[in-house]
């Protein structure tokens, strides 16, 4: 595995800083959060952290999208690494999780249920800030601007509620997608990451359940 070069104590908060976050929501920040959150005058001054970032190989940025930050794999075991050394936690590779795949899910049937599980994966459970209970694979496109496109596996922690703006996995009807869940005005909404797709308002009708937030991505390498 290739070390990452020594990064400066700003660089060290943003890293930290992007993993929270995607550990809250499910999602990268933008720039502007960034820049709100660590007190910068504009969000330029965080684009040009994260061009130092990217050039040091702690993180990969994805054009054409504002949360296109993707933390690379070795990223990842370093934050690791660096809080089992802070506990005085056991060396990495001593914890694997065994992820059920699950492909398409039958209307009405439970997520988990067996016929739905496509094989197992053996990860590291470092990888995920969040420890996830399964990996969905997704269908489509409409999440593509939150860097979450056709064929990802998506690490998803099994719950039943969500925050605003946490990306999630849901149940309405007789359909299982991935959405970024809002609940205002009295009513839920679940909203799409590409222009492309419109806005799933919920009817108080219809059958709706949180199934599970997203923690983590996984596309021949992890992403976050």
């Amino acid at each position: 595995m290739t070390d990452i070069p020594k990064l400066t104590a700003r660089q060290q908060q943003i890293l930290e800083l992007i993993e929270n976050t995607m550990a809250r929501t499910g999602a990268p920040p933008t720039r502007a959060e960034i820049a709100n959150e660590l007190g910068f005058k504009s969000a330029n001054a965080a684009e040009e952290h994260l061009q130092a970032l990217a050039r040091k190989g702690a993180i990969e940025l994805v054009s054409g999208t504002s949360r296109g930050i993707r933390l690379r794999s070795q990223t990842l075991r370093s934050l690791a690494e660096s809080r089992r050394n802070q506990f005085n936690l056991p060396l990495p590779g001593l914890s694997q999780l065994v992820l059920p795949l699950i492909g398409r899910v039958a209307a009405g049937s439970p997520i988990l249920a067996q016929e739905h599980v496509d094989q197992a994966y053996h990860v590291e459970s470092s990888l995920f800030p969040n420890r996830p209970d399964y990996l969905l694979r997704v269908r489509g496109m409409s999440m593509r601007d939150a860097g979450i496109i056709d064929g990802d596996l998506l690490a998803v922690q099994t719950r039943r509620e969500a925050r605003n703006g946490q990306i999630v996995v849901a149940r309405l009807g007789d359909e299982v997608t991935v959405k970024r869940y809002w609940y205002q005005g009295g009513r839920v909404e679940l909203h799409a990451e590409n222009p492309d797709y419109p806005t799933i308002v919920v009817q108080a009708e219809e059958p709706f359940e949180i199934e599970g937030l997203a923690v983590g991505l996984i596309r021949n390498s992890l992403m976050f």
